[in-house]
C-alpha cells in the first residue's frame, strides 16, 4: 500500500513538470509569435510607412545630376527635407542596393511616399520627363539660358555649340542663322539631356517642321527655309496680331522683289541691342550693322527672334497684294494701316507719330 501512495505521488509530479514545461513552451511560443509580430509591424513601418515630406503636402522635383553617387543623393533628399526618417531610408537603401544604382534625372517627390516606392523610382531611374517650351527669344544668350533652366546642360555649353561653325554648318546653316534651326514648341525630354543632345533633338524637330510641302512654299516665294524663318522673326516683332501677319510678309516680299531696302524697325532694335526701344528715331537708322536693313539690301544674316510657326506660316501663306508700306495706327490697337504709295504712307506715319507726342514716348 505505501508502494503504491509512493508510485503515485511521483507520477504526478512528473505530470505537473510536464504541465509547466508544457505552458513555458506555450508561453514561449506566444511571446516569439508577439515579438515576430511586434518586428514585422515595425519592418512593414520601415519599407511600407509613409516617409516622405514636401512642403505644402504637394509635390516637388528632386534633380539628381550626372555623376551624382549615394552621398550627393541624401545630401539632395536631406537638404530639402523630403525624407522623414534619414536611418529607416538608408538601412532600407543599401538592402536594395541603391547605392550602386543611381541614375541621374528628374524625380516627382510627393508627400506620403514610403521609402520602398522612393527607393525603387530612384533605382530604376524612372524619371519624369520635362515639357520644355520655349518662345518669344531675342538672343542666343537668353535662348541658353531659358533652355538651361529647364534641362541639366547649361547655358555656356549651349552658347559654345551655337557658336560652333562645324556644327552649324552640319546642318545646312551657320552661326549667324543658327537660331532658325529651333521651332517654338512644347517639347518632351529628359532633364539629363545635354547641349548636343538637345541641338540634335531639335535638329529632328526642325526636319520635320520643315516637310515637302513647307520647303515647296517658301521655294515658291524665292526663299531658302532659313530665310523665310529670318523675314518671320522681323514680321513676329512688327506685329502681335496674327492675323495680320500675312499682310505685312506681303509688303515685305513685295520690296525684295523690287530690290528695294526692308528698312525693317525690328532690325535697327536688334542692332542696337537696347529692346526697350519703342520708337525708333532717324539716328538709330545710322547704326552700322549688317542688321541694320536700312543701310543693308536684303534679309538680315540671322534672326532677330526666333519666330513663332504662326510668323513662318504667315511667311509661306503671304497675302499677295500691291502694298509697299505700313504704319501702326494711331489707336495703339496692334493693327497697322497698309498704303501703297510714299505719300500715303507719310500721312498715316504723321497721325501715329502725333499719337506717340500726346503719350509723351520719345524712345
Amino acid at each position: 500500500m505505501e508502494y503504491y501512495h509512493s508510485k503515485y505521488g511521483s507520477g504526478s509530479r512528473r505530470k505537473s513538470r510536464r504541465n509547466v514545461m508544457r505552458r513555458f513552451f506555450l508561453l514561449s511560443f506566444m511571446l516569439i509569435i508577439a515579438v515576430a509580430f511586434v518586428a514585422g509591424l515595425y519592418l512593414h513601418r520601415i519599407v511600407y510607412g509613409p516617409n516622405t515630406w514636401v512642403s505644402g503636402g504637394g509635390s516637388t522635383w528632386l534633380h539628381v545630376p550626372t555623376g551624382s553617387d549615394f552621398s550627393d543623393l541624401k545630401n539632395l533628399l536631406y537638404s530639402q527635407g523630403m525624407v522623414l526618417h534619414r536611418k529607416r531610408f538608408e538601412w532600407l537603401a543599401e538592402r536594395k542596393n541603391l547605392p550602386r544604382h543611381i541614375h541621374p534625372g528628374r524625380y516627382e517627390i510627393t508627400t506620403g511616399m514610403s521609402s520602398n516606392e522612393l527607393i525603387n523610382m530612384l533605382r530604376s531611374g524612372e524619371q519624369t520627363p520635362v515639357m520644355l517650351v520655349f518662345n518669344n527669344i531675342r538672343t542666343r544668350n537668353e535662348f541658353a539660358q531659358r533652355i538651361s533652366r529647364q534641362i541639366e546642360a547649361d547655358s555656356l555649353s549651349i552658347v559654345s555649340l551655337l557658336n560652333d561653325a562645324a556644327l552649324a554648318d552640319s546642318l545646312g546653316l551657320n552661326t549667324e542663322n543658327i537660331l532658325t534651326l529651333f521651332i517654338p514648341n512644347t517639347y518632351e525630354v529628359y532633364w539629363t539631356t545635354d547641349a548636343l543632345g538637345f541641338i540634335s533633338r531639335m535638329a529632328r524637330e526642325h526636319k520635320a517642321f520643315w516637310n515637302a510641302e513647307r520647303r515647296a512654299l517658301a521655294a515658291g516665294i524665292g526663299l531658302a527655309p532659313a530665310e523665310a524663318a529670318i523675314l518671320a522673326s522681323i514680321v513676329e516683332k512688327e506685329t502681335n496680331r496674327v492675323d495680320e501677319m500675312p499682310a505685312i510678309a506681303g509688303v515685305y516680299l513685295n520690296r525684295m522683289r523690287s530690290g528695294w531696302l526692308l528698312q525693317a524697325d525690328p532690325t535697327v532694335v536688334f542692332a542696337w541691342g537696347d529692346f526697350s526701344i519703342h520708337r525708333v528715331l532717324n539716328l538709330h537708322k545710322k547704326i552700322e550693322s549688317p542688321y541694320n536693313t536700312y543701310i543693308h539690301r536684303g534679309l538680315p544674316p540671322g534672326p532677330v527672334c526666333i519666330p513663332s510657326v504662326a510668323a513662318i506660316d504667315a511667311v509661306l501663306h503671304a497675302d499677295q497684294h500691291d502694298y509697299f508700306f505700313f504704319c501702326a495706327r494711331d489707336d495703339f490697337s496692334g493693327y497697322h494701316d497698309f498704303a501703297r504709295t510714299l505719300g500715303e504712307h507719310n500721312r498715316n506715319a504723321r497721325r501715329y507719330q502725333q499719337a506717340l507726342d500726346r503719350l509723351n514716348i520719345r524712345k
